[in-house]
């Protein structure tokens, strides 16, 4: 193992929480840039600012999960973190410090967004996103992301940045809530009225979505899991 290997071999619970942090940052500081970015260079075409915004966040995804992983494992998500948890794999204490990083960073990533782009700092999402049909999308989208990271994981891990990439990039197009899939991104959108923000008054429909999706993808998970103990038992 590396010199740089061995230094992240066993990182403090500090270590671990600014990784959190600075990777959540970055990702909604990807989102919301790139979506400012987007929707000024686009002249009002929303199908280009969105694939710009898609395009954007698809990539930093790989590069953020990539240089924060040996930290913390690049959860960057609440839901992630929970699954982790609920699994056996996180212990609750730790896993509030995960949340509580994640929310943090995602809110001062939308803050810097704002600054760079010469925005106003604070702002409230106005962009309404509510109804049935965007809770079921963002069910759909967190099932599939947890699935993902959940199912390919242990067999294709050194691909798993790229996977998570690729399949966000997909999901910005294949759901009708363009793919938050994840609690602390929607509460920090809900702090900006720009490209990619939404109304705080819609923020609790798409939690109902994704704590859903991520019950859904536990229970396809132990589905699996007793499949294979069940073969294992009879071999």
């Amino acid at each position: 193992m590396s010199e740089l290997g061995r230094e992240f071999h066993q990182p403090t619970l500090i270590q671990i929480m600014l990784a959190e942090i600075l990777g959540t940052g970055f990702l909604l500081c990807g989102v919301v840039g790139s979506g400012i970015m987007g929707e000024r260079l686009s002249q009002g075409n929303a199908g280009i600012a969105l694939l710009a915004n898609a395009l954007a966040t698809g990539a930093l995804l790989p590069v953020i999960i990539t240089m924060f992983a040996p930290i913390s494992g690049a959860h960057f998500n609440p839901v992630v973190s929970l699954m982790q948890t609920l699994t056996g794999h996180l212990s609750k204490p730790r896993a509030m410090a995960y949340l509580f990083s994640q929310v943090i960073g995602a809110l001062a990533g939308v803050a810097l967004a704002h600054f760079i782009f010469e925005e106003p700092i604070v702002q409230l999402g106005q962009h309404v996103r509510h109804g049935i049909p965007q809770i079921v999308s963002e069910a759909l989208a967190t099932m599939g992301l947890l699935l993902l990271i959940r199912l390919a994981g242990k067999r294709f891990g050194a691909w798993m940045p790229a996977l998570v990439g690729l399949y966000i990039t997909s999901a910005y197009w294949f759901t009708s809530s363009t793919s938050f899939a994840n609690p602390a991104v929607t509460l920090a959108r809900g702090f900006t009225n720009t490209f990619s923000g939404i109304r705080l008054q819609d923020v609790p429909g798409f939690w109902i979505g994704q704590l859903g999706g991520l019950a859904l993808a536990l229970g396809i998970i132990k589905i699996f899991t007793e499949k294979q103990k069940t073969e294992s038992n009879s071999n």
